[in-house]
């Protein structure tokens, strides 16, 4: 049983990293080089993928919990904590903002509160970029795939 919780944990986590780097790049390409059409475009997607990303992170909480045990300790216990601080960040921070950001751009609406919020969007989506990326690397080291050694020279 641990081995589908375990690959289905890894494919839930790496569904969430790629969509959240999608979102942040879709988004960043379009501040830098689209115009309004691509930023509501981008913020469109944002919003209709929101769904898939919650359950990709929900999927990767409950597994992460399951294989965890009732008393985590070391990296299992770290790997837990981050994963409550990412999604307190998506929930709180992320999700609300994309959903803002998208009704001011359909609004055309793109005004120092809508750069403000897109900046702490951006900030809150690389911490959980961060984050998650952490979380890989000590899942990896607890399956065994990547030792002390190993992480130093990469």
């Amino acid at each position: 049983m641990r081995t589908p919780l375990r690959l289905l944990h890894a494919i839930a986590g790496f569904v969430g990293l790629v969509i959240i780097l999608r979102f942040l790049g879709s988004t960043a390409y379009a501040e830098l080089y689209g115009d309004a059409a691509a930023i509501l475009a981008a913020k469109s997607c944002i919003v209709w993928r929101l769904p898939v990303l919650i359950v990709a992170l929900a999927v990767a909480g409950a597994t992460g919990f399951a294989l965890a045990g009732s008393s985590p300790r070391g990296l299992a216990a770290r790997k837990l904590a981050r994963m409550r601080i990412i999604a307190v960040n998506g929930m709180l921070v992320l999700v609300p903002a994309a959903i803002f950001l998208f009704w001011k751009a359909e609004a055309g609406e793109f005004d120092a509160t809508f750069a403000a919020l897109q900046t702490i969007e951006f900030i809150a989506g690389g911490v959980n970029i961060v984050l998650i990326g952490m979380s890989f690397r000590d899942g990896l080291r607890l399956t065994g795939r990547l030792r002390r050694d190993q992480q130093r020279a990469i």
